[in-house]
């Protein structure tokens, strides 16, 4: 059995949902570090599970693994790593914008009795709102 503040990689698949193969591919690319062995399974800090967490979202953001393992070693006097930073959240701020907007014309879609549907002047509104620029 492993330590209390230990998971082994079983454990971590389990509660992350992502396959063995997968968790040594990370630590393989730097993303996640294993605390030893337990016999023959890898073993980690709990905090590995918070790791596994950002490096998802990071995914969902569009980040490559290169530029998310770039990210988990980064220093305040990465002065191009913060500047490609500053223009991600830009795009991500637009993404969300465009997001929203598709969400809230989706919702109104929903229960909107206009026939057509596109001819709604709401929807249409909406629709229009979140054409690109």
């Amino acid at each position: 059995m492993t330590r209390a503040a230990e998971l082994d990689i079983a454990e971590v698949a389990e509660r992350t949902g992502m396959t063995a193969s997968a968790l040594r591919f990370y630590e393989r690319r730097g993303l996640i570090m294993s605390k030893g062995r337990h016999g023959l399974r890898r073993t980690f800090d709990r905090d590995v599970l918070d790791r596994i967490v950002l490096i998802g979202c990071a995914q969902a953001a569009g980040f490559t693994l290169a530029q998310i393992a770039r990210f988990l070693v980064a220093t305040p006097g990465d002065a191009e790593l913060r500047e490609r930073m500053t223009e991600k959240a830009r795009e991500l701020d637009q993404d969300i914008d465009r997001l929203t907007r598709m969400r809230d014309s989706l919702r109104h879609a929903s229960t909107c009795t206009h026939t057509p549907l596109i001819e709604c002047p709401e929807f249409k509104a909406r629709i229009t709102d979140a054409r690109p620029a």
